[in-house]
């Protein structure tokens, strides 16, 4: 058989780093008889990619109209380390039956954009060893890792002002005007991290005739895409990340709600340094009213970080964990310890969406949270050779960072 298995073993055990940080780990090799290669290489890449189809309208050689299919496609490299573990281009190694390791290392560019995954585009990091064999078929091994690139909210002072907008609105019926619909909402700053809450504070006074139905706050992310090939085009994706609905307020009634919307793990804004992919988030404010009268609506910009404020607001009812989570290593006592993790009732990201309730059937990840894991495996080929590849996309999707907190008040 020859190759029974090829394992890419990260030393940092949440596979993430920070731009500009060393990425270290080995090679676990295992073969039952004498494997005869060129040499055994390894390679570092970061690769963003977009595509996307459209259709237009043309008119053929016939005159008639009719639809053609056209693939827009971007793609930019961000880096390329690649080396020879054992072995060489020049000549020829055997590898003797037994477990082998080899170690590896690569020191990451500091301008490299954070790691994200879309519908129409991604930015992707990759380790792929490669069994470079004369005469046959290549064998490979891949694995992800993510990088962050840090988004300091720090630095941006702007973030930590309140946010608080008005929305008025006057019905009529027949000849009549009634009272005023207001509804004031107000947050504390304009800047987070995942794992904080925004306090969403709803002041409705409606003194009009009509009832409002609720009022609904929606986290969205808006990912815009670009083109290069064979055109330059642009194409806009918004993705609901969480969302919360108050109310309802009956006709000359009010009301005041302090509600908490809380941020699940998402990459950090503006994926810095990456020009096929710009993200965004805001904060959508909806006043549904009754009958055939217009909804009110409106949004506010919201900046999520990896760096929380050192100063300044954060939720009411939470403070920032005094735990230092280092991004290397995983705090200890902390692995798998869903009864000491803080962050345990706030829920992880399954499937792209936060599940509370069945957070006690994933792992407890202090520092990072997932929405799934990817394994390497062998494939069978016609030839009775053997392919390694990565478990379709399941390892592409990245981890991002959750911040612990822990409640002042237990009983809120």
């Amino acid at each position: 058989m020859g190759l029974k298995s090829c394992e890419i073993v990260l030393d940092n055990n949440w596979a993430a780093y920070y731009a500009g940080q060393t990425v270290t780990g080995r090679v676990e090799l295992v073969v039952d008889s004498p494997k005869k290669v060129r040499g055994i290489t390894i390679l570092f890449k970061g690769e963003a990619n977009t595509n996307w189809v459209i259709e237009e309208s043309k008119t053929n050689n016939d005159g008639k109209q009719e639809n053609e299919r056209i693939e827009l496609v971007g793609s930019e490299e961000y880096f390329k380390i690649q080396y020879y573990l054992i072995g060489g281009q020049g000549g020829e190694v055997v590898i003797p039956p037994g477990q082998h390791t080899y170690p590896f290392t690569c020191v990451l560019p500091p301008t490299l954009p954070s790691s994200f995954e879309g519908e129409f585009g991604y930015v992707r990091y990759i380790i792929k060893v490669t069994l470079d064999r004369p005469w046959k078929f290549d064998q490979e091994a891949k694995r992800a890792f993510t990088v962050l690139s840090p988004v300091d909210l720090n630095v941006n002072s702007r973030l930590k002002d309140p946010a608080r907008i008005t929305l008025e609105k006057f019905f009529c019926c027949c000849w009549c005007k009634s009272g005023p619909l207001t509804c004031v909402i107000s947050i504390p700053c304009t800047g987070y991290v995942p794992g904080q809450v925004i306090p969403v504070v709803a002041e409705v006074d409606n003194i009009s005739n009509v009832e409002i139905l609720g009022v609904q706050f929606t986290l969205q992310k808006i990912v815009t895409y670009h083109s290069q090939t064979p055109r330059r085009e642009v194409k806009k994706d918004l993705k609901i990340i969480t969302e919360l609905k108050v109310g309802p307020v009956a006709p000359h009634g009010s009301n005041t709600w302090n509600q908490p919307l809380t941020i699940p793990p998402i990459p950090p804004s503006n994926l810095t340094n990456c020009g096929l992919i710009d993200l965004d988030y805001e904060l959508k404010i909806e006043v549904n009213v009754s009958g055939f009268h217009t909804n009110m609506e409106s949004k506010i910009p919201i900046t999520i970080g990896t760096v929380p404020f050192s100063s300044g607001p954060i939720p009411s009812n939470a403070q920032a964990d005094s735990t230092v989570v280092n991004i290397t290593e995983p705090p200890a006592g902390m692995i798998n310890d869903t009864s000491s993790n803080p962050a345990f009732n706030m829920g992880w990201v399954t499937g792209g969406s936060t599940d509370a309730n069945n957070a006690g059937m994933y792992p407890a990840l202090p520092a990072f949270a997932a929405s799934q894991f990817g394994t390497n495996s062998i494939q069978e080929k016609s030839d009775n050779e053997h392919m390694l590849y990565s478990n379709n996309n399941q390892q592409y999707y990245p981890m991002y960072p959750v911040y612990n907190y822990v409640n002042n008040n237990p009983s809120q």
